[in-house]
């Protein structure tokens, strides 16, 4: 079941929302959250039943551990192990195929082994399970059963996060207040749901039919339909989890429940070390708390801080995924990262405006081995985006070739690559081109939604711009009802 889908807005959730306020005002407030455990789970076994062993077990195991946590014996061991065993089973289900498959290449070996089903969320939940560990061997204090499985599997942020610590969210839970219905956040809840639901079905989805199309044939793409194809799906991963984002959140705060903001408009970033600030921030926060800090951080000398640095973001392009294109994506960001660490402390300062300019196109550039198929489909992206095709045509014309012809090449490169893409672009690519340029503008321009929802004052004004909104994104998603998109990072 998924967010944008009929079946989630008009019947899962309501039927949620109305149990569980309606056994709190009974009183029965350890029921309502049995109810809201096993919602979750029927809500997450709607996508592969036989995969919710996967969650139970895990939510046991860790149980146990963070409960022999609160002994002062063999605390750092208990830990260790932990970890190890979240992480054991995120690579098993992840990285094992990969793994094997390249051994099997470098090695010339023949070692059979099966491509595994990716677990849903697995790669979120394996996380939040390694911070409630911490948060145990910390606190020397372990929450009850019922309160930790609510904490690990409350589904609107259980697929693809945000990424919440125990601590945020755990005494949310025990509030007393939050056990009634809040109409102020039912109403911001509301209009973060529908923006979220906006930005996926109208904004992302369209986009998606341009990236999905220029990905899939990465071979004729030339220098304008490789940038459209590039900025396409960069602007498509942005209103995608940044939607859902908003949708989880927004449901989480109809619940009286407020869970840490994931995105602070990050295209809007002037330098690399910004847009990782604003882009996925509770990856950002959890990568550094668990990984960059323990490793030394910054407290190390230039070279190991350096190190630490590219560690991080290699360890997080493999998170995204078990292949070559999300590490190569991890190492540039790591590169990106220790180079603008050393411009920092050359003292040398760069204009805004040039620092837009070259991170947004860094950041388009490296999505580009974040999206694609093989690393050589990347690459073929990346020869149409450097104008190379047309660079050789412009050589065969000769010293004859002119403005005009530079003009007509563009254009027949466009009809071609409408062609090339089954007629999707055929009589309407201007609008797809121009449609990128309206998202684009929006990103850089428009307050993001955390803001929008923070100041937000019903009016009437505001009241006919959220109807329309909503309306229009029901529109769309009841235009597609036969194929619900999934979001993107179900993937991860």
């Amino acid at each position: 079941m998924l967010f944008n889908s009929f079946a989630y807005i008009f019947i899962f959730l309501p039927v949620v929302f109305l149990s569980y306020f309606y056994l709190n005002k009974r009183g029965l407030t350890e029921t309502a959250k049995v109810m809201l455990v096993i919602a979750s789970l029927v809500f997450y076994s709607m996508w592969k039943v036989q995969y919710i062993w996967v969650i139970v077990c895990s939510i046991v195991v860790n149980y146990a551990i963070g409960f022999l946590l609160k002994r002062d014996t063999h605390r750092r061991l208990l830990l260790a192990t932990g970890i190890v065993i979240n992480v054991a089973a995120l690579c098993v289900f992840k990285y094992t195929y990969f793994a094997v498959t390249n051994l099997n290449t470098l090695f010339n070996t023949n070692i059979m082994v099966t491509n595994i089903a990716l677990p849903l969320a697995i790669s979120f939940f394996t996380f939040e399970q390694i911070s409630y560990l911490a948060y145990c061997y910390y606190n020397k204090h372990t929450e009850s059963f019922l309160n930790y499985s609510l904490f690990i599997s409350f589904f609107p942020k259980l697929i693809a996060g945000p990424i919440v610590y125990p601590q945020e969210m755990l005494p949310q839970f025990a509030s007393k207040e939050n056990k009634t219905i809040n109409y102020e956040n039912i109403v911001k809840g509301l209009v973060l749901f529908f923006c979220g639901l906006f930005k996926k079905t109208v904004v992302a989805d369209t986009l998606a039919i341009v990236a999905a199309n220029g990905f899939d044939k990465p071979d004729v793409l030339s220098l304008v339909t490789a940038w459209a194809t590039a900025l396409a799906y960069t602007l498509q991963l942005y209103y995608d989890f940044s939607g859902y984002t908003d949708m989880a959140c927004g449901v989480a705060l109809m619940f009286n429940i407020h869970l840490p903001i994931n995105f602070e408009s990050p295209y809007k970033a002037s330098n690399i070390q910004q847009f990782w600030k604003t882009w996925h921030m509770t990856l950002t926060r959890f990568l550094r708390d668990y990984i960059y800090i323990p490793m030394g951080g910054n407290r190390a000398s230039r070279l190991t801080t350096y190190v630490n640095i590219f560690v991080v973001f290699l360890i997080g392009g493999i998170w995204h995924g078990a292949g070559w294109t999300f590490i190569i994506w991890g190492l540039l960001h790591g590169a990106a990262m220790v180079l603008h660490r050393a411009w920092q402390l050359s003292g040398l300062r760069m204009n805004g405006y040039i620092g837009w300019f070259l991170t947004f196109n860094f950041v388009n550039i490296a999505w580009v081995f974040f999206r694609a198929k093989s690393v050589d489909s990347a690459f073929n992206v990346l020869r149409g985006m450097s104008g190379v095709h047309e660079l050789k045509k412009l050589l065969a014309c000769g010293p004859t070739a002119g403005i005009a012809t530079v003009a007509a090449m563009v254009i027949n490169s466009v009809k071609e690559f409408a062609v090339a893409l089954n007629g999707l672009f055929l009589e309407h690519y201007l609008y797809y081109f121009f449609f990128i340029f309206i998202s684009l503008t929006m990103v850089l321009t428009i307050n993001n939604t955390n803001h929008i929802v923070r100041y937000f004052k019903p009016s009437v004004v505001s009241s006919l711009l959220f109807s329309l909104v909503m309306l229009v994104s029901l529109l769309y998603l009841y235009s597609d009802i036969s194929v619900i998109k999934p979001f993107l990072y179900f993937n991860f």
